[in-house]
């Protein structure tokens, strides 16, 4: 096993045209994240004619603490400000020192300067990991963003009159005097109907998050900027499939995985594993324990209702595979205590309740682990969600007449409102394929992730608003089969701004580093050009990875009801998030705002009194966006 510097830290920095920014407003900048990397810092400041260049750094220390692997770091006329890690770095030195380079240290860093220099933007091509980073050349007077390819780091950057700040959280740029605090209605529309706002834009105007696969120029000199896509996951599932047999896919697609998995446990430190008992932590767990002598370290969080509980089963499979397993089981009061941290660690308004139980595993896990694997993206890799189910029927439905689809819309309108059923998934199932029923083809895949439907939105919205262009609209015109088109949107939607943004924000929170085995591109890329039956097969979710795993954990040990980190956020709401935040719900205090509509959010507030299903998120989405509200804009 080789040697690899860390940083899983954060990032900052200013680039000021007006030069009227100074060092102290970067280590403001610098400050704000101190979770993220609590074991070191820097800046560095540079004062020249066309504009004022400031980076800053927060470490958070793994391996090789020597000053020699400090940030910004320098190399000729380069320097950078980095966050993440490029697991091949070491074979990308070989062939940096082959072309004559030699280097100081033994540092992932020093080895994204030397590519540059070699290479260029190019050099991201090379790079196998996740990263984001700042590059000043200090000799053509240009400075460069890069964001990794599937956006497991996050970038931010604001640009307004002038002045652009960067940096790994919303909250870093908010710590700048100059950075000004202007909602987007647009993002708030977005974020009420999905739970998080869409990349690339964030909750304020004239603030955005850098694309993945993307980096972006700007021109010191001219202050021009152009932003370039070096990566796009349409473009593998867009290639010829792969003409071999199911067997010898399998083979393939272990090998794959299994190196993948390997990469991410590089590491001098102890590595745990977030283990829920699902399929995709189950693989990654068990082909990491799967020849090594010393147990791999697994945990899972429980909760005391047996619906939403997989702590028993996840300790039965850690026991068969031999890992070092920890179970916690939190109490109610704990997860209601993370509540009112959420807006803090999540500065725009993030509404996935998982969120709760990521940040208690996270610190579970700090007290033995730095760094921790989540096994996120199986689900959109291999196609594991259940709205899956509904895509090969999504063209049948509508491409049907108009006399049936509103028969069938009026039909499912007196099922949802009767609430014959009692369960609440089908309740949400039912809104959904209602919204499909009334939606044109543009907006289909849409309304499977989505709350409200427009007249909705249009209803709540005490304002006039835009609908959001996302990364959802290039994977929609894309010429490949439905189902496809869905798991390419989740990969670079729900992925990138949920589960992404949840995992980052949650092993920050505790201060270690979070790594995603399944998101190497190496994976998705061979993935994407596999037949679609390999993946969904007759019903059958993830079927090619369910096949790998069993051959390591039986099948009778995996096979139930798909889970996942969950809280019962109905009955929470009822008993106490609502009680705690009534005046949310005051007519004086929505007009005061201007924001909503006080006639509509009343309404939501009936229906969840009467139990109208629908209602439980939309009231959710609610509270979170006042609780940001409240800590971000009123605090």
């Amino acid at each position: 096993m080789f040697l690899i510097t860390n940083y899983m830290c954060g990032i900052a920095g200013i680039i000021d045209f007006n030069q009227k920014s100074n060092p102290n407003q970067l280590e403001q900048m610098h400050l704000a994240m101190h979770h993220r990397g609590p074991d070191g810092f820097g800046t560095q400041w540079f004062q020249h004619n066309e504009a004022q260049i400031g980076l800053a750094h927060k470490r958070l220390s793994i391996i090789d603490l020597s000053e020699m692997a400090a940030q910004p770091m320098s190399y000729k006329h380069l320097w950078i400000t980095f966050n993440g890690e490029i697991y091949n770095y070491k074979e990308i030195q070989k062939k940096l020192i082959d072309l004559g380079h030699q280097f100081k240290s033994q540092s992932d860093t020093e080895v994204i300067l030397h590519a540059f220099e070699a290479w260029g933007t190019k050099c991201v091509d090379y790079f196998r990991g996740m990263f984001a980073f700042a590059i000043y050349d200090t000799q053509e007077e240009l400075v460069y963003f890069f964001r990794d390819r599937s956006g497991i780091k996050p970038f931010f950057y604001y640009e307004h009159e002038g002045l652009i700040l960067f940096g790994s959280e919303l909250k870093v740029l908010m710590a700048n005097p100059n950075f000004q605090k202007n909602i987007c209605l647009n993002a708030v529309a977005a974020f009420m109907d999905f739970g998080y706002v869409p990349t690339p834009h964030t909750i304020f105007q004239n603030c955005f998050k850098l694309k993945p696969g993307h980096w972006m120029q700007i021109n010191l000199k001219n202050k021009e900027k152009k932003e370039v896509s070096y990566w796009n996951v349409n473009t593998y599932y867009q290639k010829p499939k792969f003409d071999i047999s199911y067997q010898e896919a399998i083979v393939q697609t272990e090998a794959i995985i299994k190196e993948s998995f390997e990469y991410r446990m590089v590491s001098d430190v102890p590595v745990g594993v977030f283990l829920s008992g699902g399929y995709d932590s189950v693989s990654v767990t068990s082909l990491l324990q799967k020849n090594r002598t010393t147990p791999l370290k697994t945990f899972t969080i429980g909760v005391q209702d047996s619906r939403l509980d997989e702590a028993p089963f996840a300790k039965e499979i850690a026991k068969h595979l031999g890992t070092e397993h920890t179970s916690y089981y939190c109490t109610e009061q704990e997860m209601i205590d993370v509540l009112p941290q959420l807006p803090y660690f999540y500065d725009e308004p993030f509404a996935d309740s998982s969120a709760i139980p990521t940040i208690l595993v996270s610190r579970i896990a700090s007290k033995e682990v730095k760094v921790v694997l989540s096994a996120d993206a199986g689900d959109e890799v291999f196609g594991g969600y259940n709205r899956y189910d509904y895509a090969s029927k999504i063209d049948r439905i509508t491409k049907s007449p108009k006399w049936l689809k509103k028969t069938l819309s009026t039909s499912l309108n007196w099922v949802h409102q009767a609430q014959v059923l009692k369960n609440p998934l089908w309740h949400q199932r039912i809104h959904k394929i209602n919204n499909l029923l009334n939606a044109n083809q543009k907006h289909v895949m849409h309304a499977f992730t989505s709350h409200f439907n427009e007249n909705e939105l249009q209803r709540l919205m005490r304002k006039p608003f835009g609908l959001l262009s996302t990364l959802f609209e290039e994977t929609i015109k894309a010429p490949y089969a439905t189902i496809e088109k869905m798991m390419a949107a989740d990969y670079q939607n729900y992925l990138i701004d949920d589960i992404l943004t949840k995992v980052d924000r949650a092993t920050m929170s505790a201060s270690i580093e979070g790594r995603e085995p399944f998101l190497d591109h190496h994976i998705i890329e061979f993935a994407a050009q596999l037949p679609i039956d390999y993946k969904y097969h007759k019903g059958v979710k993830k079927r090619i990875l369910k096949d790998i795993t069993h051959q390591y954990v039986p099948k009778e040990m995996m096979e139930r009801p798909k889970m996942g980190f969950a809280i019962p956020l109905k009955n929470w709401l009822k008993s106490h998030i609502l009680p705690m935040h009534l005046h949310f719900f005051e007519a004086s205090y929505i007009e005061k705002q201007g924001i909503f509509n006080p006639a509509e959010i009343s309404r939501i507030q009936k229906d969840f009194e009467n139990d109208t299903p629908a209602s439980t998120m939309q009231i959710w989405h609610y509270v979170v966006f006042q609780m940001w509200f409240e800590t971000w804009m009123e605090k």
